[in-house]
């Protein structure tokens, strides 16, 4: 994709190429055009949202944003708060792929992909590198807030409106938007971006669920994704091991599997290596109400290796070997010495076979407020290609509000990006 084409198309790099600097400046520091413009009205201030304001062609709409809460992006910046990686830097057809389901996003992802987002980034002053991690951050130094300021910096110069405290309410008989300010709009096109179920104290709370579902609109119950799972831990155990870290370590779950690192809390087991796990846990929780995942705990080492350096060590003691011959830790030690009998501890074949396959059994997730992220929302089915509801006529629902899926690392602000994006590219190509 060639951005310098590609964005003369719409937007800012548009608005930035065209736009006279004699052209007279309102107080609201909008520009003045000749002709009838189409009156866009986005709800909710959060990535989508943001990108497709900061990428709409303000010749064509006059857009305008209405928050319920007296900032903008204040999930943008919550996100940052545990190192805010913007997005994945993996090639096109692994990110895709991280995606459940990964078809619904597709064509929005290479629209719009990881490289096209840091490039778009770059220009706006937020330049970017990538990590050890593979993931993608702002240069040292640039905090959540710069990079948010400086996309409200390109609303700003588009033009858009911001109505903060405006928290949406439902439809008229006559399908025009109502605000808790007893504001009725009527716009040419809503952009719903609404959020999923997480994190309400910023705002995400997912209560205009049940006002999609009266409207007929098709919807699925929120559910927790990229949370705790919650694990029955002997109580010595956790006594012992609570806020120990498993490092380097791959858990697997039905056809899936995920290196990364793993945190044993009370409730049970978080962090990356589960996160990315949670489509298949939540299936099995659906299905069994219980789920079963597998951990190797030396995933560095083949099953042979490792039976080998356990068998062949000269040092006595089981414990002593696992920790100074295979290089596992105390809180690794502690969870075979607990869920491996003596007979089965003691055995070099059967507890290779278990370091490289501990069976853990999980028996429910992290509620809705304290997870990352939720699936659930619209259903994809009810939406266009275009994410144009099918039963709403210039009515689209953006971000985190539709029933996709995606670990953490990147890749749900990724998506958020590129929806925007897209969305942006069809409005703008509307004659």
């Amino acid at each position: 994709m060639n951005l310098n084409r590609d964005f003369l198309l719409c937007g800012y790099a548009q608005t930035i190429a065209n736009i006279k600097t004699d052209i007279p400046i309102n107080r609201q520091n909008k520009p003045y055009f000749c002709g009838v413009k189409k009156s866009v009205s986005i709800i909710g201030g959060g990535p989508a949202a943001l990108l497709l304001a900061a990428l709409l062609d303000c010749k064509k709409f006059t857009v305008t944003i209405y928050e319920k809460n007296k900032t903008l992006g204040r999930k943008f910046l919550v996100a940052g708060k545990g190192g805010f990686n913007l997005t994945h830097s993996e090639p096109i057809a692994e990110l895709i792929a991280r995606y459940t389901p990964s078809h619904f996003l597709e064509k929005a992802l290479l629209d719009f992909d990881n490289h096209d987002f840091r490039n778009w980034i770059d220009t706006i002053g937020i330049p970017t590198y990538i990590g050890s991690s593979k993931r993608v951050y702002p240069e040292s130094g640039i905090k959540p807030i710069t990079v948010l300021n400086a996309i409200l910096a390109v609303l700003d110069k588009q033009g858009v409106s911001i109505q903060y405290e405006h928290t949406w309410t439902g439809w008229t008989t006559n399908n025009n938007l109502i605000f808790n300010t007893d504001t009725e709009v009527k716009a040419d096109y809503t952009i719903f971006a609404l959020g999923g179920g997480s994190w309400k104290v910023t705002g995400s709370d997912g209560t205009w669920l049940d006002l999609f579902k009266t409207q007929g609109i098709a919807v699925i119950p929120f559910q927790s994704s990229n949370c705790a799972y919650r694990v029955h831990w002997p109580e010595d155990f956790i006594m012992e091991h609570e806020g120990s870290p498993l490092k380097n370590i791959s858990i697997s779950c039905l056809n899936k599997t995920q290196k990364g690192e793993a945190v044993i809390t009370r409730f049970g087991l978080e962090g990356n290596a589960i996160y990315a796990l949670s489509p298949q846990i939540r299936e099995q929780l659906e299905s069994q109400e219980k789920a079963t995942i597998f951990l190797d705990l030396k995933p560095a080492l083949s099953y042979d290796d490792l039976h080998q350096k356990i068998k062949k060590s000269t040092l006595k003691k089981t414990s002593e070997k696992l920790q100074k011959e295979v290089k596992l830790s105390l809180a690794q030690i502690g969870l075979l010495k607990k869920y491996l009998s003596k007979e089965t501890y003691l055995n070099p074949e059967l507890l290779a076979q278990n370091i490289k396959k501990l069976r853990i059994e999980i028996t429910g997730s992290a509620l809705l407020n304290d997870a990352i992220s939720t699936t659930g929302g619209v259903q994809l089915n009810a939406v266009d290609k275009n994410f144009q509801l099918k039963m709403m006529k210039n009515n689209y629902c953006i971000g985190e509000m539709l029933d996709w899926d995606a670990p953490t690392g990147g890749y749900l602000l990724q998506a958020c990006f590129s929806m925007g994006m897209h969305l942006a590219r069809h409005l703008n190509s509307i004659p």
